[in-house]
């Protein structure tokens, strides 16, 4: 238990001094690129979906 006891203290250790934190200007600009990147692939997924989805549905209605 020791053990990891220390492998927490020395983990905070490590965030705390060796770890370069964005400002909060640059943190909010980089959510915002998550953000619409997120946003852009979800609709590149749906539509791909969306076509999949149409094929797959024709081929079956061809074969009844």
């Amino acid at each position: 238990m020791a053990g990891f006891v220390n492998y927490i203290s020395e983990s905070f250790g490590e965030l705390k001094n060796n770890v370069t934190w964005p400002t909060m200007a640059e943190a909010q600009r980089l959510t915002i690129v998550v953000a619409v990147f997120s946003i852009i692939f979800a609709l590149a997924i749906w539509g791909v979906d969306t076509v999949f989805s149409g094929v797959i549905e024709a081929y079956f209605d061809w074969i009844k």
